[in-house]
């Protein structure tokens, strides 16, 4: 089963990228969070968003 939250550091290990560069991504608003009382969590939905701007696509478009 595909989680729909992310920790922070699944979420670094999926993208290839530190921990805290995936801090840095959600304190500028480029990577969407959500929090669970005090669980910052990241859904995978984002991160694929998330991709698909640096690839220049729209959010609509399949990758």
């Amino acid at each position: 089963m595909t989680k729909l939250l992310l920790t922070p550091t699944d979420a670094a290990d999926l993208l290839g990228v530190s921990r805290s560069t995936i801090y840095d991504l959600l304190n500028s608003g480029d990577l969407e969070s959500v929090h669970i009382g005090r669980a910052r969590r990241i859904p995978s939905a984002s991160l694929h968003a998330f991709v698909n701007r640096l690839r220049g696509l729209d959010d609509g478009q399949a990758a």
